[in-house]
């Protein structure tokens, strides 16, 4: 009897608490959804932690951090556990931005927990730092990403960048760029996560100030470090660091291939070499091995790549570009190689038109014979 009251009081502890924090969450949900989305309807499902344990076998599958993998309904999901207050904003931001093609759509969240977890859609291809690292690529026997594929999903992520900092009433800076926060769907198109620190400009203001531990951030902006305030051109540096890293194919806390000191950056040492060196030094060298007949297009395209992160990476902001100008000049630096592949095919066309005249006509003439006669086939019988 006494084991049973007991273990009845456990349960309605277990159950209140429950009760007491999906209450708590759901009210700094809501309020949160209100400010991010002006009020707007979002479709937020919200799931049972019971419900959540069971989609992902007591979440066995960790894809590191704080991902797990599960199942539900026949659906492969993401989930995303936080350890802070800070995971409502995660939420709400994503909400917010989850009509861009090249954002983690949420599919909903638990909120019965201290602190919510969060369900998102699946991205087969996992972390983009798997596939551009040096050190990961090898040590997981991936192939490395191509050019081409670099190219665009820079052009991409750039492109969501300048969705938040131009598609709303306040800018939005997202402060997390990082290859461990983008995930590649099963067709490689990239998917912006984690929006734990990204903060919105208040009205009438340039910048806002952040709490004090963001200047510890990965990519973190010198007048982030030096004023406790960002701005767009915050997120304009974080993204040259992010460029320079896709060139270089190095984990800026983890270089292995390149010499850099231990006081310096992979930033400082681009902006150096990129001055007095090839940049074949500065590039992943699995991007100089492709195959094909980029040739002088390919070292103008990636030369055009470096001088776009070195203007990203400038010290003073005001001569960093914004986000719109960095998506219309990787567009621009794509439609080198575009144009390049375009007159390759046109020369390879005429070529074969040179080596075979006599066929190329032979194969014209057939054809107008042939339409001849089906025209000459429908024609009516005159009387």
């Amino acid at each position: 009897m006494q084991r049973s009251w007991l273990r009845d009081l456990f349960f309605n502890r277990r159950r209140k608490q429950r009760e007491r924090a999906f209450v708590e969450n759901g009210g700094k949900l809501l309020e949160k959804l209100i400010v991010c989305c002006n009020g707007k309807p979002i479709p937020i499902r919200t799931f049972s932690a019971q419900q959540l344990r069971q989609a992902t076998n007591n979440y066995s599958e960790h894809l590191g951090k704080y991902w797990y993998k599960g199942s539900f309904e026949g659906r492969i999901i993401l989930t995303r556990h936080s350890s802070n207050d800070l995971a409502i904003n995660d939420l709400a931001i994503s909400a917010q931005m989850s009509a861009h093609s090249n954002v983690l759509k949420p599919v909903g969240c638990c909120l019965e927990t201290p602190f919510p977890i969060f369900v998102y859609e699946f991205a087969a291809n996992g972390f983009l730092a798997d596939c551009i690292y040096v050190s990961r690529v090898t040590q997981g026997h991936h192939q490395p990403m191509v050019w081409e594929r670099r190219l665009k999903i820079a052009r991409q992520i750039a492109h969501a960048i300048s969705y938040f900092h131009t598609a709303f009433r306040r800018p939005v800076i997202y402060m997390a760029i990082d290859m461990e926060n983008i995930f590649l769907d099963e067709h490689d198109v990239p998917k912006l996560s984690n929006f734990l620190v990204s903060v919105s400009i208040p009205e009438g203001e340039t910048d806002v100030e952040v709490y004090h531990g963001f200047r510890n951030l990965r990519f973190c902006s010198p007048e982030l470090k030096a004023t406790g305030k960002v701005n767009e051109k915050s997120d304009v540096y974080s993204f040259g660091w992010f460029l320079l890293e896709l060139l270089t194919g190095e984990d800026s806390y983890n270089i292995t291939r390149l010499t850099i000191d231990e006081d310096s950056t992979l930033v400082a040492y681009t902006h150096d070499r990129a001055l007095s060196s090839s940049i074949n030094e500065i590039v992943d060298p699995t991007i100089l091995a492709e195959d094909g007949e980029g040739g002088a297009t390919l070292e103008q395209q990636l030369q055009a790549f470096l001088d776009l992160a070195s203007s990203c990476t400038e010290e003073d902001p005001q001569r960093r570009p914004t986000m719109v100008d960095v998506t219309k000049q990787l567009r621009r630096i794509e439609r080198m190689g575009e144009e390049h592949l375009g007159n390759l095919q046109n020369l390879k066309l005429h070529e074969s038109f040179e080596e075979h005249p006599s066929a190329s006509f032979k194969r014209n003439v057939s054809n107008d014979e042939s339409q001849a006669a089906k025209e000459v086939s429908e024609r009516p019988l005159e009387a």
